[in-house]
């Protein structure tokens, strides 16, 4: 994890700095503002722990400089401990901040629980990214997996592919031609048939009534697509 400090008192940035280090911390250190902006602005870093009042530029303004493109963790540390100070600072998108003078172990505490929880955000992010839902179909890109109703389906390989490429394109109408080309890629060995089977078998494992399709509709004269108004879930 690489964490970055802005802090213009050299004691307390060192004594910062090197208790991350020990804790297993990738620490970049700054003595002003424009310096922790210069960094900022070259490196990725997974949380900035910043002073409010730095020469050049102050932590509130430092803050607004990252908020313009990053939502990594941001810690304040403030000799300044009016509710005020504080309102401001959460209110430009701190999350969060200590007042000086500070023990060591806490700001490692607050540092590890701000990880964490950022961390459990992105997961939790991607994992929803990861998942498509049309009614009671979801499909999960990680897991090559499909569940009808909380049930899990049984699909081969081809099955899966021209489900997940209706769920990745909905409401668009395909001929046999362009999903025997995005499945099967090889639009010059094209079989008719071959689609239509494959279509005929996804239906009879994900429709109620596979003669009467609520999800793989057929647009005669055309092709298929995936009808889901009022299906989003």
């Amino acid at each position: 994890m690489k964490i970055l400090i802005a802090e213009d008192e050299r004691d307390i940035r060192n004594l910062v700095k090197i208790s991350l280090e020990e804790n297993g911390y990738t620490v970049f250190a700054a003595e002003n503002g424009l310096q922790a902006l210069e960094l900022l602005q070259n490196q990725s870093f997974d949380l900035a722990v910043i002073d409010v009042l730095m020469p050049m530029l102050d932590g509130f303004n430092l803050l607004r400089k990252i908020r313009e493109s990053s939502t990594i963790p941001v810690i304040f540390l403030s000799a300044r401990a009016s509710d005020m100070d504080k309102v401001l600072g959460l209110g430009l998108g701190a999350d969060d901040y200590l007042t000086k003078p500070f023990s060591m172990s806490e700001l490692l505490a607050r540092v590890a629980s701000q990880l964490r929880r950022n961390h459990d955000y992105r997961f939790s992010a991607e994992k929803s990214a990861s998942v498509i839902r049309y009614g009671e179909l979801s499909l999960d890109k990680v897991k090559c997996s499909v569940c009808k109703g909380g049930e899990a389906l049984e699909l081969n390989v081809k099955e899966y592919k021209l489900l997940l490429f209706f769920m990745e394109h909905p409401e668009r109408v395909f001929t046999k031609q362009q999903l025997y080309k995005a499945v099967w890629d090889d639009e010059y060995l094209f079989d008719d048939n071959t689609v239509m089977v494959h279509i005929s078998r996804l239906r009879s494992k994900i429709e109620p009534d596979p003669q009467n399709p609520k999800y793989l509709k057929t647009i005669r004269g055309i092709g298929y697509k995936l009808e889901v108004t009022g299906e989003v879930l």
